[in-house]
């Protein structure tokens, strides 16, 4: 069967919630090399010298099999887009078996660290993650380092502190040091998932995301095939506990992680396309503050949040859904429907969302189409569209993932 063929069938886009083994497995962390990405960018137009720190850019993860890259954009006061160039990361991308529209099947595998200054970016296909410093619309100082495991997918950072989460073999999570050389490797900081997967995972048996809680004391997994949301408790060393907590999911299929206001944890639930919220208790152990919130639309797996409005990403019917919290912390739907922005023949594939961080505008990767939708977001948490930009990896043999705003 073709991928297009796979692509299409509505059994491939509906997920099957399995079973998980429990394995044990140790990775050892080994820098793999260290280049400057200056030798290396192609296409870049920007002239002159900006200031250290991204400065109103957008950054796409191609994902490419044959050369991982990172698609640099200028964003200009009315949120549209213009190309900057492009950085190869120095590893490969990669393509989850049976992936219907998402190749990494993940949240997280690109992300901007505005307190260091750093773009961090995952290289599934080679084992690697790596850092860029971001000069303006530049991209500086390129540093790749082994993951600690299989298929690197999902990142998430705290402080000086950023985990990577592998999705092949058992699963894990590997700790690293943000440091003015990119990452270091954290000693004693890797942590199987217990997994059943092959080295490339199948793509509804792959993990999720990971996250940290907002206050950083907490490492939250979710995976997808076992149903279930994992808390590691961590240190004020960024060390996570020997174990993870292991919290059955509310809903079916957990994959997105998101955070309100208050703290209360937001899981993106790709079974049914719902929403539920917890509180993340210090002992690990979750607290079910508002269950499974359906939104009517297909395949719900990517959340972000921007103010006290949400935004899902439907890759089933390539559509964005819109939520709002009251002064209570409870989610509905900003609009009857289930649809803030509805699909166009140019926006096909809706999967990654990353919104700027004056949470002006939401941008939007429409992996099938190869493009992405940009947004204006209003009070009342409405979106306008504002343009299109094409011209990105779209989904074959694997498709762009992965995406990040400031």
């Amino acid at each position: 069967m073709s991928r297009h063929t796979r692509r299409r069938s509505p059994l491939q886009v509906r997920l099957t919630v399995i079973g998980a083994g429990i394995l044990a497995a140790v990775a050892g962390v080994t820098a793999v090399t260290v280049a400057s990405a200056d030798e290396v960018a192609r296409g870049h137009r920007s002239a002159g010298t900006t200031r250290v720190g991204a400065d109103h850019a957008v950054f796409v993860q191609g994902n490419e099999l044959d050369g991982n890259t990172i698609h640099v954009f200028s964003r200009g006061q009315d949120g549209r887009l213009s190309d900057a160039g492009s950085y190869p990361t120095g590893g490969r991308g990669g393509d989850q078996v049976d992936a219907p529209t998402d190749s990494l099947a993940s949240q997280g595998s690109l992300v901007y660290d505005r307190r260091s200054g750093l773009l961090l970016a995952v290289n599934a296909g080679s084992g690697t993650v790596t850092s860029f410093r971001v000069d303006g619309h530049r991209l500086t100082d390129r540093r790749v380092m082994s993951s600690g495991g299989d298929f690197p997918a999902s990142i998430a950072v705290s402080g000086t502190i950023a985990y990577v989460m592998n999705a092949g073999g058992t699963g894990s999570v590997q700790g690293f040091r943000l440091t003015a050389k990119g990452l270091e490797p954290l000693r004693d900081a890797h942590r199987s998932l217990g997994l059943d997967n092959k080295k490339v995972p199948l793509f509804s048996s792959s993990p999720g995301q990971v996250a940290f809680t907002p206050g950083g004391r907490e490492l939250v997994v979710t995976t997808k095939s076992a149903n279930t949301v994992e808390v590691f408790p961590v240190t004020r060393d960024g060390r996570p506990a020997r174990q993870a907590v292991v919290n059955d999911s509310a809903g079916a299929v957990p994959f997105a992680i998101t955070f309100d206001k208050a703290g209360r944890m937001l899981v993106a639930e790709a079974g049914k396309s719902t929403v539920s919220t917890y509180d993340v208790r210090s002992d690990g152990t979750l607290k079910v503050v508002q269950k499974s919130l359906p939104n009517g639309q297909d395949t719900l797996c990517w959340l972000e949040r921007a103010g006290d409005f949400f935004y899902g990403g439907n890759t089933g019917n390539s559509t964005v859904t819109g939520y709002r919290t009251d002064r209570h912390g409870r989610l509905t739907l900003t609009d009857d429907i289930g649809i803030a922005a509805p699909p166009s023949a140019r926006s096909q594939g809706v999967i990654d969302l990353a919104v700027t961080g004056d949470q002006k505008f939401l941008y939007v990767q429409n992996a099938t189409s190869g493009t992405v939708d940009g947004f204006r977001i209003g009070r009342d948490g409405s979106l306008t569209k504002i343009g299109t930009t094409d011209g990105l990896p779209p989904f074959a043999e694997s498709g762009m993932e992965g995406i990040a705003a400031v």
